[in-house]
């Protein structure tokens, strides 16, 4: 089977599953979802990761097999990822089923196939795990949980790619499962050594009856309808800090993150797109992914839980409210999080649940908001300080990365390859980032 984009063609060569070590315990069995898990997006998320080759490593069956048993291994400690959805949808039947795991092999070498990415990001596509391609609502929850493709370039270079059920696993339990992955392929780390997480959260936020809790939930934008396409933007420590000045020169009260003002300046360039492309000044609902497992004191046993803890912070643009300048921006989103932290920050559980209830109650799944078409919606996450550069195999360190679905118009923001300044990974409507790409601002501030 051969897939093909810009005379580059992938060709999958084998297709296996790859199951713990050791037997799931009869007592793991059966995993529960988490109130966290039921509200999370029903879709599956695809990374990938590049690597170049290096002089002393090829590919061999010898770094396959490592591949695969350090995966197996650690498959034993998060045993979840190898199960499949009980017909409840509210928990996962532990009995070992497994990772599908893909080998392909890609018809160019990866510095011609990166020289032609970081110019069109949508070439990373190729390199996604191809399944995830066909996920739907119809198989959704009758796919493998996780599925993982190795692709070899024709020069030793390498991409990674993984795209797991987001109803499973957040962020943090994708990137600590990566990274830990690396750590036990490159080091041999043992099966006995393996421990970073805790399988406990149903216990504190056991699942609810959403009816009683939410509005319905709004249905996702068609992938193939609404045209997305993706571009990659990079803004380096110069650009940061004269942005900084332009923020400090619009009389901002307080000193705003570096995330802070890229998020603000991208999100007001994404809303004077929409003007330009519709005529008028629109509003504009932005949400931002926050872990909670360290921000939610009172409960620190959920600190390095599997699963998904996290709530989305809405920040809503009114254009008869709120003015243009960028300081605006930057002080609506800090406000936004800051209260969002504050809210959910509660003793009890059912305290937290009903808290986060009202949050998207109020905005995303509002129809005034979430279900208005009149209302443009962006999310836009922060990966920065996540520990994606250090997923290690034993290759080196990644190149280059791409994240997302293409479901919707997302900002991924994440520390450059280079170790100075930011990425920035922008997905949005055809039309929307014809306009995008013009705005004064991103041209001034951020290199293609």
């Amino acid at each position: 089977m051969a897939f093909q984009k810009e005379n580059m063609e992938i060709e999958i060569i084998s297709t296996k599953f790859i199951k713990p070590s050791s037997p799931t315990p009869n007592h793991l069995q059966t995993y529960k979802l988490s109130f966290f898990d039921q509200v999370s997006d029903e879709t599956h998320l695809p990374l990938v990761f590049f690597y170049p080759p290096t002089n002393n490593i090829n590919f061999s069956s010898h770094h396959e097999e490592q591949l695969e048993q350090s995966l197996s291994r650690i498959l034993t400690h998060v045993y979840p990822i190898s199960g499949r959805f009980n017909e409840d949808i509210n928990s996962i039947s532990c009995q070992d089923q497994g990772v599908k795991f893909i080998k392909a092999k890609m018809n160019s070498k990866l510095n011609e196939f990166l020289d032609k990415a970081h110019k069109d990001v949508n070439l990373s596509l190729l390199c996604w795990p191809q399944d995830s391609w066909n996920v739907d609502p119809s198989n959704l929850f009758t796919m493998p949980l996780v599925i993982i493709q190795i692709t070899e370039f024709e020069c030793g270079g390498l991409a990674l790619s993984m795209s797991h059920m987001h109803m499973t696993m957040d962020g943090y339990s994708t990137f600590s499962f990566i990274n830990e992955w690396s750590k036990v392929c490159r080091h041999k780390i043992p099966l006995e050594k393996i421990d970073f997480m805790s399988f406990d959260l149903a216990n504190v936020f056991p699942t609810r009856d959403l009816s009683k809790l939410l509005l319905p939930r709004i249905p996702p934008v068609d992938r193939v309808e609404c045209k997305l396409v993706a571009r990659r933007l990079y803004i380096n420590e110069d650009s940061i800090s004269r942005l900084r000045e332009k923020v400090s020169g619009d009389l901002c009260k307080f000193k705003p993150s570096r995330v802070e003002m890229i998020m603000a300046i991208l999100w007001r360039a994404v809303i004077r797109a929409s003007e330009k492309k519709h005529g008028y000044l629109r509003r504009s609902l932005m949400n931002i992914p926050i872990n909670l497992r360290t921000r939610l004191i009172s409960l620190p046993q959920v600190e390095k839980s599997f699963g998904n803890l996290g709530v989305d912070a809405p920040i809503k643009f009114i254009p008869e409210e709120n003015k243009m300048e960028l300081h605006e921006f930057v002080t609506l989103i800090h406000n936004a999080v800051k209260e969002t932290i504050t809210t959910c920050d509660k003793t009890s559980p059912e305290d937290i649940v009903s808290a986060v209830s009202n949050i998207y109650n109020e905005s995303f799944l509002a129809q005034d908001w979430g279900g208005n078409d009149e209302v443009d919606r962006i999310i836009s996450s922060s990966l920065c300080k996540f520990p994606i550069q250090e997923a290690d195999f034993g290759w080196g360190k990644p190149c280059l990365m791409h994240f997302g679905s293409r479901h919707g118009q997302v900002c991924w923001l994440y520390d450059a390859e280079c170790g100075n300044g930011i990425c920035v990974q922008v997905d949005l409507k055809e039309d929307n980032m014809n306009l995008f790409e013009c705005d004064n601002d991103i041209k001034d501030f951020f290199q293609f």
